[in-house]
């Protein structure tokens, strides 16, 4: 069974409940020893930007800041679809600690064989 775990994020403030679930599991793959990569894409690359998550909470879970914030200091990767990224026009300047940019190949790279990955 692989190490490594994935999570493929296409939402944020457009659907507060996924994008909130996904760190929950990402969190939990962390600390079941996992190699985890949250791979933002799609509306999710919104969440790369320092501020944009300070105020999606939903209710039942703790802030999204918090859950982002939990996975980093974990050692959890952010990937940032660049395509994504270019698309909306995001800043670069304002990447949240831990994301960073990368384009389909690195996210295929880190995957390999067998890898298991969610998406929401």
């Amino acid at each position: 069974m692989s190490g490594k775990f994935v999570v493929s994020l296409t939402r944020a403030q457009d659907d507060a409940d996924r994008a909130t679930v996904a760190f929950v599991v990402a969190n939990a793959a962390l600390a079941s020893e996992k190699e985890v990569v949250v791979f933002l894409n799609i509306e999710g690359t919104r969440l790369s930007q320092s501020g944009y998550a300070d105020d999606i909470h939903e209710p039942g879970f703790a802030p999204l800041r918090e859950l982002i914030s939990s996975f980093v200091d974990a050692g959890g990767a952010l990937y940032v679809c660049s395509p994504c990224f270019k698309k909306r026009s995001l800043d670069e300047d304002k990447l949240i600690a831990g994301a960073r940019i990368v384009g389909g190949a690195m996210l295929v790279e880190f995957m390999g064989d067998g890898c298991p990955s969610l998406s929401y």
